[in-house]
């Protein structure tokens, strides 16, 4: 199995992150194959080359400076069955058509970064759940397991882990082929880059790497990594792994984050105060937002920090129907981003872009614009975890903010 890079890098042992409190991991370590697939990702070429690593840098730094807006856009969980031509093609053409729409309300570049090509793990809130009437253990990502409702289906299986790379391989080969056929102009390159959540460590840590010209890490998984509320304490295993490696990272910050564990995280990150190394991506819940966040923004300004804000108006904004089924609204999901927004101004600070769970194609997910009541989500509600913004309400969203 062969990735699409040819940069020159060494494979390294695994580091002490391996022996620090990690949440949200699945159970499957004494599974027959778990060694083996561990060894085998250690081998496996970078799905990124660190020349790309930094670009994606360098854009973030243009984020933060001002001089670009950024779009990070897709799926909730992407699926493994999803990865033919036609479904890559299409939803790289729904994150061209927002970042197009986005460039143009803004009056500035965009750099466009997919949650693809390795967003196949999703932390949940519960260990279990109920599905027709059986307890079953949760669906937590093609990575893990699989969503069909049965006790063997939903084992964790690290064999997957290999599959998720793959699958990860093709897609990363066709956005370094969209990249090449449409270069930027100008100091920021558009992309179209990668990224996921860093969730799962047996899958994430032996996948850094060390680029041989110049003896740095770097996670060869992705772009462009993130670190999610559940698995952010400043101790623990995920903090520790991206704050060794050379990637842009980022780091949610939810209604429980207060300035002290932002600023601590900071540090642990970005101790060198690098623009384009740090990204906060703010999800906290249009309700809670204007209370909370103000204290942290205030704190991250007066410290000097140079970290591009996002703001994620979906996560804090889940609710679950009568039905059972999980949905968002769009005027609360619009209200939360502009809650941030406005904040971040008020603090002399600037919202960089946005953290969106997008689909390809006209779902009916959340309700708002074109899908006026609930009773019309059961019509094309195919999420394999939380609801999506479909094309007409991401660009709806972008009306709003911009």
């Amino acid at each position: 199995m062969l990735a699409s890079t040819t940069a020159s890098t060494t494979t390294i042992a695994p580091d002490d992150w391996d022996a620090l409190p990690a949440a949200q991991q699945p159970d499957w370590r004494s599974h027959a194959s778990f060694d083996r697939v561990r060894r085998k990702l250690s081998a496996v070429a970078p799905l990124v080359t660190p020349a790309e690593v930094l670009e994606v840098r360098a854009g973030l730094a243009a984020v933060a400076a001002g001089e670009a807006v950024l779009l990070q856009a897709g799926d909730c969980a992407e699926s493994f069955y999803e990865t033919t031509p036609e479904h890559i093609a299409a939803k790289i053409a729904a994150l061209d058509a927002l970042a197009v729409h986005l460039g143009s309300r803004a009056g500035r570049p965009v750099l466009k970064v997919g949650r693809v090509a390795g967003q196949y793990g999703k932390p949940r809130s519960h260990s279990h759940e109920v599905v027709d009437g059986v307890e079953l253990p949760a669906f937590r990502g093609h990575l893990v397991n699989s969503e069909a409702p049965s006790a063997e289906a939903r084992r964790h299986d690290p064999r997957r882990m290999l599959w998720a790379y793959h699958f990860s391989d093709a897609l990363m080969r066709e956005l370094r082929a969209r990249r090449a056929a449409d270069p930027a102009a100008g100091p920021v390159h558009f992309g179209p880059w990668s990224s996921h959540d860093a969730l799962v460590l047996d899958y994430e840590g032996p996948q850094v790497r060390v680029d041989d010209a110049t003896g740095h890490r770097f996670l060869g998984s992705t772009h462009f990594p993130w670190i999610g509320e559940r698995t952010g304490g400043v101790d623990g295993a995920h903090v520790r792994l991206l704050s060794v490696v050379r990637n842009p990272v980022a780091c949610k910050i939810g209604p429980r984050s207060t300035p002290e564990s932002v600023l601590a995280l900071a540090d642990r990150l970005d101790p060198a105060r690098e623009p384009g190394r740090l990204a906060f991506i703010v999800r906290m819940g249009w309700a809670e937002v204007a209370g909370k966040l103000p204290p942290i923004a205030r704190a991250v300004a007066e410290a000097g920090l140079p970290a591009v804000w996002l703001s994620d108006p979906m996560h804090g904004n889940t609710v679950r129907l009568p039905s059972g089924r999980k949905t968002r609204f769009l005027d609360q999901v619009a209200r939360e981003a502009e809650t941030v927004r406005d904040v971040l101004a008020r603090e002399g600070l600037r919202l960089g872009g946005l953290h969106l769970e997008t689909a390809a194609s006209p779902v009916t997910e959340c309700v708002g614009g074109p899908i006026t009541t609930e009773d019309e989500l059961a019509a094309d509600y195919r999420t394999l975890c939380d609801p999506r913004l479909n094309p007409d309400q991401a660009l709806e969203l972008i009306d709003a903010l911009f």
